[in-house]
């Protein structure tokens, strides 16, 4: 049998814990409301100061290619750390002098209404971050464990909830083999909490989606399994296209005009899907829950959004991809119930996050938990735990959404 550690070893990490999932949850939101004020300032505040119109199309591009232009000025004068292709959501530790530039690079990014998320960045930061103050204040404690309560504090921050955390952690397998699942998880549980709490208190974060009750019928295991499926395969073919489309930003090495470049390219892409294509995802989800957009409308939403998520994770914006994967899983469970529309909206939303989130990241209890999280419904949960295996089968032993460095 394996021997866990002391208890008074592990009451020893609750208080430094503690410290660091709080930490990690303030700089999220210090960049979150920084980011979020910005944008309204490019939105809203000056369009209506020039008499302008801020939702008209040439507004979006014209925002997008000055937002390209900042991020690649950023990244051309101030070190950001390697190219966030290469880099999953828990990586190495990063020397800190890169920390500044990243985090602004995430702020303009995020602000500028690019498609993606702030997990990546925020994450890596917080991680350089807890290793370099945690080791040189309390040596005893290892690199490794300061990555961990980081890692840990961080994602509970984003998702509002140390499950998520949990899940997440536990499928990374770090620590000691011959260590119980739970000794390993017992710092980082105590960080996502804290890191969790504090996002709560101040920012109540939001994922769901206000959806219909669910109440299981006789085909939809059936049906879930088909969504599933069907959104592993949207979410596969950006994989595919990823280190395509990767290879054809980097002929252009100078970030300066490769991001520009592709800050004109999602501007033509929102100009095409609306506004609604633009930023993370997470607010855009609940506008098109709200409206009633038809098949046709629902498809190019699709198409356009995995399209800047493309542009925007390969040309080398700081930003992560679960976030517009998540919206993109929406759109295509909306996209389901229009087609069929005796498929329950809770379900089919759920399964499309659920595929889509999977091929993007190859994380099966990440993904399980983003569907019942933007669902939350507890009747769910047996059919996406089914649903989930056959999507599971056309995911293992493909490509990852990420560029290997040679």
């Amino acid at each position: 049998m394996t021997q866990g550690r002391p208890a008074a070893a592990l009451a020893r990490l609750a208080l430094p814990a503690l410290v660091v999932g709080v930490a990690c949850s303030l700089i999220l939101l210090v960049v979150d409301i920084a980011a979020e004020a910005l944008q309204e300032v490019l939105w809203h505040h000056l369009p209506a100061a020039l008499g302008l119109d801020g939702g008209a199309p040439w507004w979006t591009l014209a925002i997008l290619t000055l937002t390209g232009l900042a991020v690649g000025l950023v990244v051309w004068k101030i070190p950001t750390g390697p190219d966030p292709a290469t880099e999953g959501l828990v990586g190495e530790p990063l020397p800190v002098a890169v920390v500044p530039g990243m985090l602004l690079a995430t702020a303009l990014t995020l602000a500028g209404g690019v498609s993606l998320g702030p997990e990546n960045p925020i994450t890596a930061a917080n991680i350089a971050l807890a290793v370099a103050v945690g080791v040189r204040l309390l040596p005893g404690i290892k690199a490794p464990v300061w990555l961990g309560l980081a890692a840990a504090g961080t994602i509970g921050a984003l998702f509002g909830t140390p499950v998520a955390a949990a899940l997440i952690l536990s499928e990374l397998a770090l620590g000691p083999k011959d260590v119980p699942l739970w000794d390993r998880l017992f710092g980082p549980l105590v960080a996502a909490g804290a890191g969790a709490i504090t996002t709560v208190l101040i920012a109540s974060p939001v994922f769901q989606l206000g959806l219909p009750d669910y109440s299981l019928q006789p085909f939809d295991l059936l049906s879930g399994m088909v969504i599933a499926c069907a959104a592993v395969l949207a979410g596969l073919a950006a994989v595919y296209a990823f280190p395509h489309v990767h290879r054809l930003f980097h002929l252009i090495r100078h970030p300066v005009p490769r991001l520009t470049l592709a800050g004109v390219a999602l501007g033509v892409a929102g100009m095409i899907g609306g506004q609604i294509t633009l930023f993370k995802g997470l607010a855009e989800m609940k506008q098109l829950v709200a409206a009633p957009y038809g098949a046709a409308a629902l498809t190019l939403i699709i198409l356009v959004k995995l399209a800047a998520l493309l542009i925007a994770a390969t040309a080398a914006f700081i930003g992560g991809r679960i976030f517009p994967a998540v919206f993109i899983g929406v759109a295509i469970g909306l996209l389901a119930s229009a087609l069929v529309p005796g498929v329950s909206p809770s379900l089919s939303i759920a399964c499309g996050v659920l595929g889509v989130t999977l091929a993007v990241t190859q994380q099966g209890w990440l993904s399980l938990f983003m569907a019942a999280t933007v669902v939350t419904d507890l009747d769910l949960i047996p059919v996406l735990c089914l649903a989930l295996l056959p999507a599971w089968l056309l995911v293992t032993g493909r490509p990852q959404m990420i560029i290997e460095e040679k």
